[in-house]
C-alpha cells in the first residue's frame, strides 16, 4: 500500500455545551493542524499517489470555510469535537476527488485518513474508503 500525506491547518473558536466536556463547554479556541493521507494499492502512471499540489491545493479549500470561524455558527447544531471535524473534513475531501479536483489519477485511490492534531499530546483521525460501495 503507498500513501501520501499533505498538511494543513486551522484555526477556530467553539464551544463543546455539554457537561462531559467540562470547561471546554464554554467558548474557547483551538489551532488544528490537519493531516490527509491518501492511499492506494499501485502507483499511477507517473509514479505517484496523487499530485501533492493538487492534495493541497483541495485541502487548503475544504478547510477555508472553517479556518478563523466560529463552528458553533459555520455548524450550528453540531457538537464539534475534534472526532466530528476529522469526518467532516473527509467528506470534504472526499467530495474534492470525486468533483476531479485531484487530478484524473486521483480515481485510483482507495482509502484516505484525515488527523486532526489538537495538542502535542492528543489527536483524532477519521479513516476510510475512497468507494461509494
Amino acid at each position: 500500500m503507498y500513501a501520501l500525506e499533505v498538511r494543513d491547518h486551522i484555526m477556530i473558536a467553539h464551544s463543546l455545551p455539554r457537561p462531559v466536556f467540562g470547561p471546554a463547554q464554554g467558548m474557547h479556541g483551538a489551532t488544528f493542524i490537519v493531516d490527509v493521507a491518501f492511499f492506494r494499492e499501485e502507483l499511477d502512471s507517473d509514479n505517484l499517489v496523487v499530485d501533492i499540489g493538487l492534495a493541497a491545493t483541495a485541502l487548503k479549500a475544504v478547510l477555508a470555510p472553517l479556518n478563523y470561524g466560529n463552528l458553533d455558527a459555520v455548524l450550528p447544531g453540531e457538537i464539534t469535537t475534534t472526532e466530528f471535524l476529522c469526518r467532516h473534513i473527509f467528506e470534504g475531501m472526499k467530495i474534492s476527488i470525486h468533483q476531479g479536483n485531484l487530478g484524473a489519477n486521483a480515481g485510483g485511490l482507495s482509502r484516505m485518513r484525515v488527523t486532526l492534531e489538537e495538542s502535542h499530546v492528543a489527536r483524532a483521525w477519521f479513516e476510510g474508503p475512497l468507494t461509494d460501495a
